[in-house]
């Protein structure tokens, strides 16, 4: 595990990093630009009715940018600019969360020990295509595995320094 400590004295010591940065067999850089979503519905045809389009239903599940993180809530990460009906007056909820969270992207062979170094769940049990919501440290977050060695991580900006930070830290020789 991390040790916090190690990491910063005060957020104030803390940058993210705007460039990619490589070691260990790890690439970290930011995500695209991007838009993200909240969604909830108690039934998910209301909100396929509202969207057009199918929703992932069984958690974890991923389908075009769409996460199931429970039996009632997806979270969306879709291109800039895209715009969601939000399906007012139907029991729904589309909130676009996108000034709240950003993505870190960790790809390479090392990828996986860099996410391991600080989460609880067994990640090399995750499928290519699913998502979890979990912690890494004491910071929730969402891990998308894209690819074999690709993972995108949603995190809060309010956190996201210090998990650029942490990833650091468990990236021997990153520069």
């Amino acid at each position: 595990m991390v040790e916090i400590a190690e990491i910063a004295v005060s957020a104030a010591e803390l940058k993210l990093g705007t460039e990619p940065v490589q070691g260990a067999g790890v690439r970290l850089s930011l995500a695209e630009g991007k838009v993200r979503y909240s969604m909830r519905a108690r039934d998910p045809k209301v909100l396929e009715g509202v969207l057009g389009r199918e929703v992932p239903k069984r958690i974890g599940g991923t389908d075009a940018g769409i996460a199931c993180l429970g039996p009632d809530e997806w979270y969306v990460v879709l291109p800039d600019n895209f715009d969601l009906p939000r399906g007012e007056g139907l029991p729904v909820s589309v909130v676009d969360v996108s000034s709240r969270a950003l993505g870190l992207v960790l790809e390479g062979p090392g990828a996986l020990a860099v996410l391991c170094s600080g989460c609880p769940l067994d990640l090399a049990k995750m499928g290519v295509g699913r998502a979890t919501r979990t912690v890494f440290e004491t910071v929730e977050v969402v891990i998308w595995r894209e690819a074999e060695d690709r993972w995108h991580v949603e995190v809060w900006r309010s956190f996201a320094t210090w998990l650029w930070n942490a990833f650091l830290a468990a990236m021997p020789d990153a520069k």
